[in-house]
């Protein structure tokens, strides 16, 4: 089964300031938002519940603020993209495209989630939740009782996002790994631009 949107889960990352040993997770979060303009990394996704587990990898791009392009190479293509107005979702399998209006749809995905320059401290209470191994987590619960995801943990290793843990309203827990990130570099405005194939069916999402 191909990942909905709503698990996709979307993103991150490097900067090129090394971290104190210590330093907390939610610092290093604000570091890693404040030094990276824009990000590219590889990803692993996991999605399970008490019925399945499903897999799936691909790679991330970022520019700040709010252009992000999530591509699945794995086990199905799929494209998402957020141009800063409009959030394209094209399954080429299905030959279709879904277009919603972005504002809407941001915090509704990792991707969506990384890509703004403050949307998790905005939607989420954020609170230290430790040191396992080399990561330091931070555990974010959202403000608002309607948001898509009801926990999000990120664990952080020298100001850089290696991974993202995820509940969801629907019981699926999704875990992102992050690997090869690249900071600020260059990203050609095209890559966050999309523009439908000819023969496709496009569809106005909610």
């Amino acid at each position: 089964m191909k990942p909905s949107f709503s698990l996709l889960s979307a993103a991150a990352l490097a900067c090129s300031l090394a971290a104190p040993a210590q330093a907390s997770a939610i610092g290093q979060l604000k570091a890693f938002v404040a030094g990276s303009k824009t990000l590219s990394a590889d990803f692993t996704q996991t999605v399970s519940n008490k019925n399945k587990r499903e897999e799936a990898s691909g790679r991330l791009e970022i520019s700040r603020p709010g252009k992000f392009r999530w591509e699945y190479t794995k086990p199905y293509a799929q494209l998402i993209v957020g141009d800063g107005k409009t959030l394209w979702i094209y399954d080429p399998d299905l030959a279709q495209v879904t277009r919603k209006a972005q504002g809407a749809a941001l915090g509704s995905s990792p991707a969506a989630l990384l890509a703004g320059s403050n949307e998790i401290e905005r939607s989420y209470k954020l609170n230290e939740a430790g040191k396992q191994g080399d990561l330091e987590w931070l555990a974010a619960s959202p403000k608002k009782q309607d948001n898509t995801f009801s926990a999000i943990r990120m664990g952080f290793r020298n100001n850089m996002l290696v991974e993202m843990e995820l509940t969801d309203s629907f019981g699926n827990d999704t875990r992102i790994r992050f690997s090869q990130p690249q900071q600020n570099v260059n990203l050609p405005v095209s890559r966050f631009a999309f523009t439908p194939p000819k023969g496709v069916d496009v569809v106005n999402g909610d």
